[in-house]
């Protein structure tokens, strides 16, 4: 359970970087604004409560891994690089021109901090489970957490890797399931259905969790708990809403990747301004 001021620090702090995330995205007139605001909350709790990750020095042998399967939320990793002071704040301005460090997808050989560049969906799990059982090998007590959205499960690369961490049991490996509902061109149910991925993931021998992916408290505890797993990798639903934070936005997956303009961008930052910690 967190404390009343920590949990104050990770509220300001989510909402800070949603001003960030629209910023960028607008200056760029390029982005993916709606599953960038979905996992904001999460990416917060991450780096500012549960990850072993020293920001001065992101090539750590025993830092904790973190992967972003879904690359193209990768704006909201950004603004935690700012935050952080991996990058400053001016640079977010750069995302997505040529010869930035800000690419559209993330790209481990430009930027410190990236563990591995993403963008075609499907990869992070697999390369998580080999960043796990890596640190097994090497004997370190570093922990691996991958981010993938829920569309991303329609891909049966996640699966391979789902079977795989099981058998070997990989209790140091979390993949976190930024679970909105709503992908590029519908909700998920329309474009292909997941049915009851948590009796799925549990019957090829993982722990489920669930919890609401915008309440720092919850999403604290199970980070917390997820640590005690030692022989069985660990998945945790959290329910989001895509676009969450903007009104236009939330739920609607024409905000999967749409161009933001100046009267929306204007509406946005006030509705986030609006907001009271």
């Amino acid at each position: 359970m967190l404390t009343p001021d920590e949990e104050r620090f990770l509220k300001g702090k989510a909402a800070k970087l949603r001003r960030l995330v629209l910023e960028a995205i607008y200056h760029a007139q390029s982005g993916h604004p709606g599953g960038s605001l979905s996992y904001v909350e999460i990416l917060t709790v991450l780096y500012f409560h549960t990850l072993r990750f020293d920001p001065r020095h992101p090539a750590d042998p025993g830092r904790d891994r973190f992967i972003l399967s879904k690359g193209h939320a990768c704006p909201a990793l950004y603004a935690i690089f700012a935050e952080l002071g991996i990058i400053s704040p001016a640079e977010l301005a750069s995302l997505r021109r040529v010869g930035s460090r800000l690419q559209g997808h993330p790209d481990m050989t430009k930027l410190p901090g990236i563990e591995m560049s993403s963008g075609p969906l499907g990869l992070g799990l697999s390369a998580g489970l080999g960043m796990a059982l890596a640190a097994r090998l090497d004997k370190r007590d570093y922990r691996t957490y991958v981010v993938l959205g829920d569309g991303e499960l329609q891909e049966g690369m996640v699966w391979e890797a789902a079977m795989a961490a099981a058998k070997f049991r990989a209790g140091n490996l979390t993949a976190i399931v930024d679970f909105n509902g709503v992908q590029l061109d519908g909700t998920t149910d329309e474009i292909m259905p997941l049915g009851d991925l948590a009796a799925k993931f549990g019957s090829f021998g993982w722990q489920v969790m669930e919890t609401d992916g915008h309440d720092v408290n919850a999403l604290a505890g199970v980070f917390a708990e997820a640590k005690k797993a030692v022989d069985k990798p660990v998945v945790i639903f959290a329910r989001t809403i895509k676009g969450k934070g903007v009104s236009y936005m939330e739920g609607r997956y024409q905000w999967h990747g749409q161009v933001i303009d100046a009267e929306k961008y204007q509406l946005a930052i006030a509705e986030l301004e609006a907001v009271k910690i």
